[in-house]
């Protein structure tokens, strides 16, 4: 087992069988009440492994959210609240999220503020879970198209990474997380975006030394900058632009948060590009490599104008100006540069060239 030790928990890397998590519960949490958070998915492929694998687990109460990031809303937490009530679930109990980036984020949002805190645990089972969503100690739900507008800052104790989880997704789903491992090498090291761009089989992806490079990208940045006042606001690179389509759509045609990401990151390198802070080789790099592996989807005037103005209502934005983490080059991003309506109108305009309709 691969282990990174942050002040406040720890992520183990490996086999979840593996990993020291029984003794863990042993140890901190022998008379608690475990409550296990799943979504439809990971009630069905991910929950019976945990069961037959961890004895202790048997006893557990099992809590089934609703899949889908529409479901990521105030509505279900308030029924969980209720449920954890009616079980009696108190502070020192335990809370394991078991599921990809909502259950991660909405379960730890559910635990963060029942009865001012109670521990959870996160096992990711997609693999955005696994090198993003999961870690960094950001947990939240969305309010209408605006993603995770209410949230706060919280470490799970621990984070238990095991790639077996990845083998029962969809390609779908395993493209969402590669889209955030690509992000993760773009704002720290040409060298993994060279190697990451070049993977020959999508089932690469499941490599635990590729998931591990891009679990300690983010977590060296997380540790430098908790509460993402400073160097943390780099893992938003391809969030401004990519939050306003993934919100726009939410209710329409929803795509996945790493696809979304996908096309924000070829908008705001092409915008770097067009404030000559990125050079044009290294931004048709990018477009190249990032269009080739994603739809890239078309807007007419009247998408754009939505998104634009959910970009207005980022959480980023200071004093009425939109904020953007930017590329200076492969592998360096500077922060909280503003951007404005007619660059995203121009980035997405440009980007319509790739387009398949989102209809």
């Amino acid at each position: 087992m691969k282990k990174l030790q942050a002040s406040a928990y720890t992520i183990e890397l490996g086999p979840i069988h593996d990993s020291g998590i029984e003794e863990f519960i042993s140890n901190h949490y022998k008379d608690a009440k475990i409550v296990i958070m799943v979504d439809e998915n990971t009630h069905d492929y991910c929950l019976e492994y945990l069961l037959t694998t961890f004895e202790f687990l048997q006893e557990a109460e099992v809590m089934l959210l609703p899949a889908g990031e529409e479901n990521k809303v105030l509505e279900v937490c308030f029924q969980v609240w209720e449920a954890l009530s009616d079980y009696e679930v108190g502070r020192n109990d335990m809370i394991i999220n078991v599921g990809g980036g909502v259950v991660t984020d909405m379960g730890g949002f559910i635990a963060s503020v029942f009865k001012r805190g109670i521990d959870f645990i996160n096992i990711p089972t997609s693999l955005l879970g696994m090198v993003d969503a999961a870690i960094g100690g950001k947990t939240g739900i969305d309010l209408g198209p605006y993603k995770n507008q209410i949230g706060v800052f919280n470490h799970p104790k621990k984070i238990y990474v095991d790639p077996i989880f990845l083998a029962t997704l969809p390609e779908e789903e395993l493209m969402n997380g590669y889209a955030e491992m690509l992000k993760h090498a773009l704002i720290t090291s040409k060298d993994r975006w060279n190697k990451l761009k070049k993977l020959e089989s999508i089932d690469e992806l499941s490599d635990l030394n590729l998931i591990q490079e891009s679990v300690e990208a983010k977590f060296e940045i997380v540790e430098l900058d908790p509460q993402e006042k400073d160097v943390r606001k780099k893992l938003n690179l391809g969030h401004t632009v990519g939050h306003g389509i993934e919100g726009y759509l939410l209710n329409k045609t929803p795509i996945s948060h790493g696809h979304a990401v996908a096309i924000g990151l070829v908008a705001e390198a092409y915008i770097s590009m067009r404030k000559n802070l990125l050079s044009r080789d290294e931004y048709f790099d990018i477009e190249i490599n990032i269009t080739d592996k994603f739809n890239i989807l078309l807007f007419d005037e009247e998408d754009i104008t939505r998104i634009i103005e959910i970009c207005q209502n980022d959480k980023k934005n200071k004093d009425g100006k939109i904020l953007a983490a930017l590329l200076l080059n492969i592998g360096e991003v500077e922060t909280d540069i503003e951007i404005t309506k007619e660059e995203i109108n121009e980035a997405l305009l440009y980007l319509n060239k790739f387009g398949f309709s989102a209809n």
